[in-house]
């Protein structure tokens, strides 16, 4: 039977970029995305609903979503989706769903920099890389925050 994961999100950071590096010195980046859906409902009223995901990002394309995002900022993410489990310090069995990023795209202007700078617009290139395939990660050790 044929099968697919494959995810594609436009939506806006809640929170500044989150980086860390495994033991091995690869970086690793949490973005924190909230996806807005707007519909009709039966009554034919505007309902609008949100849905929070984190994207993990690797490697070089994690250290230039570092560099350039902050909370407030459009981008689009072009992922899979999964899941992983762990257990935490006091033993209890944790698991989070999330969206590993493949490819990550800045969109529109960042809030934050100053007018007429080079960073007013997110023109840097697409850093796509191939999807790392460290399984153990920081993380697993972690407490997940569900925001």
């Amino acid at each position: 039977m044929a099968s697919l994961n494959k995810v594609f999100l436009i939506g806006n950071l809640t929170k500044d970029p989150e980086m860390r590096y495994t033991p091995q010195g690869i970086a690793v980046l949490n973005l924190r995305l909230a996806i807005n859906r707007k519909y009709r409902n039966k009554n034919q009223e505007w309902k609008e609903e949100t849905c929070f995901l984190t994207a993990v990002v690797w490697n070089k394309q994690a250290e230039a979503c570092n560099q350039y995002l902050h909370k407030g900022s459009p981008v689009f993410v072009e992922g899979i989706i999964q899941s992983r489990s762990w257990e935490d310090a006091s033993g209890a069995k944790r698991s989070v769903v999330e969206v590993r990023a493949e490819r990550v795209q800045f969109l529109g202007i960042a809030p934050k920099a100053p007018a007429g700078s080079a960073e007013e617009l997110h023109t840097t290139p697409d850093v796509s890389v191939e999807p790392s395939t460290e399984t153990a990660w920081l993380g697993e050790s972690e407490e997940v925050n569900e925001s």
